[in-house]
């Protein structure tokens, strides 16, 4: 891992980008790394664009701004690709990951020239084949680690029984499937050719 790696989430108000940044930075936290997991906040509301942040380092953080030339862009809902310049400031020497069903061709178009690495997972597909319902940040949240590698897909899944053991105390049923999901959608993500 580079010293310094930051990554911007793309989401809509609701589908858990915000949450699933906060629980990247306490895995990561949790591996011994130095972090910072932050939302922008505006006028959001339910179905809004957000966008929100991570910082994981081997180092001290001392930066305190946004991201603004991420090496990693986690697009959640990919219906953002036409309305918000998700790859801005985004480094070519890293990557985009998308949860969507769109061909590589329509993505190379929309993503405005970007020639960096671009992966993508159905996230609408392992979230319903595992939860039942659409919750898109649990599949997103296993995608960036895969892809970016901030940590082992093991310690990912370790430290996340333990996360969502606590998050989910009052509705443990939750909890198999939301691993299921995870340990499926790292399977799941797939680079562009």
């Amino acid at each position: 891992m580079k010293d310094l790696i930051e990554i911007r989430w793309h989401g809509r108000g609701g589908q858990g980008a915000k949450t699933a940044s906060l629980l990247l930075a306490d895995a990561a936290f949790n591996t011994g790394k130095f972090i910072q997991g932050f939302p922008e906040y505006g006028p959001e509301r339910m179905g809004a664009p957000i966008t929100a942040y991570n910082r994981i380092s081997n180092c001290p953080i001392t930066i305190h701004s946004n991201i603004y030339e991420p090496d990693y862009v986690v697009v959640v809902d990919d219906t953002l690709l036409e309305s918000v310049p998700v790859t801005s400031g985004l480094k070519e020497d890293g990557a985009i990951i998308i949860n969507t069903t769109k061909d590589a061709d329509y993505l190379k178009k929309v993503l405005n020239g970007y020639h960096g690495n671009i992966y993508t997972i159905d996230a609408r597909k392992v979230s319903m084949e595992t939860l039942g319902k659409y919750f898109p940040n649990t599949p997103m949240l296993a995608a960036i680690v895969k892809v970016s590698g901030v940590m082992t897909d093991q310690e990912l899944l370790d430290d996340m029984k333990g996360s969502f053991k606590h998050k989910f105390a009052k509705k443990p049923e939750v909890i198999e499937p939301n691993m299921k999901a995870l340990e499926i959608a790292l399977q799941e993500v797939h680079k562009v050719q």
